[in-house]
């Protein structure tokens, strides 16, 4: 099942030859995902070390899964989901979030952050990766990747509640991050 000359392999093709151990249908497999979840695997990780690792980690486990592919729905998203586990994966392994109580969590208080409105998409996720990682964690997966707070609580272990203190906290970084940024910008003028 190798892909001659110019032809570009359908999804299907791709995926019935990984399955049957084509190293090219891997490569091309590969080639057509990398830089997209790349940029999955960096919105998660604290540096660009573990985002490759878990790049060549996600790989792997969507080829040992690929048998698994039902066909339901888009396979980019299915190879997408594959990704953002891994993240949790090893964010997990890394970091232990904290449970907070309910007394705790009706303390914070949830800003809006209109400022980001304002911002270009590179310079948001710039700012997004100054965040701790529990914070970026949440985040993410609430804001970015539309996970509700329950999915996010099983997902990473923790209570709603933490992680819409979590999300609550980053909001409120975020902002302060903006806003000094803002006054920077004013006074340097």
């Amino acid at each position: 099942m190798t892909a001659p000359g110019n032809h570009i392999p359908s999804e299907n093709d791709l995926i019935k030859g990984c399955i049957e151990g084509d190293a090219q249908m891997q490569r091309l497999l590969y080639q057509r995902f990398s830089a997209m979840m790349y940029t999955v695997c960096l919105r998660y990780a604290e540096n660009t070390e573990d985002a490759n690792d878990v790049l060549q980690e996600g790989f792997i486990k969507v080829y040992k899964s690929l048998s698994k592919f039902r066909g339901e729905g888009s396979f980019e998203g299915w190879v997408r989901r594959i990704f953002i586990n891994t993240s949790i994966e090893h964010y997990r392994k890394k970091v232990k979030l904290y449970n907070v109580t309910e007394v705790q969590e009706n303390t914070i208080e949830d800003d809006s952050l209109d400022a980001l409105d304002s911002l270009a998409t590179k310079d948001v996720l710039n700012i997004i990766n100054e965040l701790s990682p529990g914070y970026k964690q949440v985040f993410n997966m609430h804001v970015i990747e539309g996970y509700s707070h329950k999915e996010i609580a099983e997902l990473l272990r923790i209570t709603e509640g933490t992680s819409k203190s979590q999300l609550a906290r980053a909001k409120s970084v975020l902002k302060k991050i903006i806003e000094t940024r803002a006054q920077n910008s004013k006074r340097s003028r």
